[in-house]
């Protein structure tokens, strides 16, 4: 990609940092060079390369989506809503997404692969993310190179597995066979070593054991023992099933936060995903532990389950904001996790707008040991998600972030910068036909519908 140059960009609302704590200004512009943050001034920034200027726009840092699936959901999109695909109401994981997965690499070439990379990174950055981390199996490295072509900060996390064909069964009973954790183990150490800090830094990746069932304890120190030996995030599911939980419980005689303590994965580093079947005791542990919960509300919501920000919170446990890679809006995805926060628990002082903004900046940032991220200031990376906060649903405006999380969704995202770059102006790719990327990724998807497999797991 190109060079960053200068950009200034004017905020009638910019959610900037002063002293260490959040501040909103108003009327300011936040002026980029390169790939920093260069000044926040109400002043007018001169000779700039490229300037942003409208008003009623909300400057915040690039949004940090930490967990998210391209492909897999694709595969899922429009077929696993209404129960449909879930054998005796289980998981759709071991009913759709693994097994359909695996065979959509198969199918798939590479270049239908990397079409299908294109057209779901397009969705992130429509949605307001700069960055994700975004967990999926290691045969799409074409992953990686969507997200360098297209200028989102990526966190690429290649599954490993011990068990990388589990299945569920016709009355959801899920089967594990095969054993496959020192393959991936080894692909995973070849994709870092061509992509990790590419472009100066923006692409990078994290550890993924892919959960607690599929993941036996071998497997599980040992990655986990390379992620902290270079430095970066491990990431997983933990209790997203009942039927996980039951096959802990089966195998070790513990939860699965417990199989992760025992293990010693359970750690300031850890990023764990879901949480949904979790004890008390269990988020006690996660937040003595200092893990994070990555929380994505709505994914689970589809199928009448509360995934509950407030409650982790409510444990302090650190609680962050992921889409799962269902729908990929963000801003909507703020909106459930404070909306199922506050049915949950029957409180309207939960899950605040504060609260879940800084879910998804500057206490994500410190999450992944970036604290360049997350914030607006002088010095910090340029990434910015900008709100048009104009639009008749959002006025009369009293607060801008009220409104970001109460009112606003995807139509609203006006611009996107990562890394000193603008990706989105006017809610449209600066680079690249959005229509032909959406053909080319849905077309790709469609062969993996046609399979008789695919038909046979969207039965009921």
């Amino acid at each position: 990609m190109r060079e960053p140059g200068t950009t200034a960009v004017f905020g009638s609302f910019v959610l900037a940092e002063r002293d260490g704590s959040p501040v909103i200004l108003r009327d300011h512009w936040v002026l980029t060079e390169g790939r920093w943050i260069a000044a926040v001034t109400p002043t007018r920034p001169e000779g700039a390369d490229e300037v942003l200027d409208e008003p009623g726009r909300f400057v915040l840092p690039g949004l940090l989506n930490l967990h998210n699936h391209c492909f897999s959901e694709a595969v899922a999109r429009t077929h696993s809503e209404d129960g449909v695909g879930r054998k005796n109401n289980q998981s759709i994981v071991y009913t759709v997404l693994l097994p359909l997965t695996k065979r959509g690499i198969e199918i798939l070439s590479r270049e239908e692969r990397l079409a299908v990379a294109r057209m779901r990174i397009l969705q992130l950055l429509k949605g307001g993310c700069a960055t994700v981390m975004e967990p999926f199996r290691n045969g799409i490295p074409e992953m990686f190179e969507a997200a360098e072509e297209m200028g989102i900060r990526f966190y690429g996390a290649p599954y490993l597995f011990s068990t990388s064909d589990a299945k569920a069964d016709a009355s959801g009973r899920v089967i594990y066979s095969g054993d496959d954790g020192a393959a991936d183990l080894a692909a995973w150490d070849a994709l870092h070593a061509r992509w990790e800090r590419r472009d100066a830094g923006r692409i990078r990746l994290a550890m993924s054991p892919h959960a607690t069932d599929t993941c036996g304890p071998d497997l599980l120190r040992t990655s986990t023992a390379r992620a902290r030996e270079l430095g970066v995030p491990i990431t997983t599911h933990l209790a997203q099933s009942k039927s996980e939980v039951a096959t802990i419980q089966a195998r070790y005689g513990r939860t699965p936060a417990e199989y992760l303590d025992w293990l010693g994965v359970m750690g300031p580093d850890l990023l764990a995903a879901h949480c949904v079947n979790s004890s008390d005791g269990d988020l006690g542990l996660m937040a003595a532990r200092g893990a994070a919960v990555l929380n994505c509300p709505r994914v689970f919501a589809r199928a009448g389950t509360t995934a509950a920000f407030g409650r982790f919170a409510s444990h302090g446990v650190r609680t962050l904001i992921g889409t799962d890679g269902y729908n990929m809006d963000f801003l909507g995805e703020m909106n459930a996790a404070a909306m199922i926060s506050k049915i949950a628990s029957g409180q309207a002082g939960v899950a605040t707008a504060p609260e879940i903004i800084a879910a998804v900046t500057a206490e994500a940032a410190p999450a992944i040991h970036r604290p360049e991220l997350g914030r607006i200031a002088l010095g910090a990376a340029a990434d910015l998600s900008v709100i048009d906060l104009s639009h008749p649903h959002l006025q009369p405006l009293y607060d801008p972030c009220r409104a970001l999380v109460w009112l606003a969704n995807r139509a609203n995202v006006d611009a996107l910068m990562v890394d000193g770059r603008v990706l989105l102006r006017d809610g449209r790719l600066v680079i690249g036909d959005e229509a032909a990327i959406v053909a080319a990724g849905a077309a790709s998807i469609r062969k993996i519908w046609d399979l008789p497999e695919a038909r046979a797991a969207f039965e009921g």
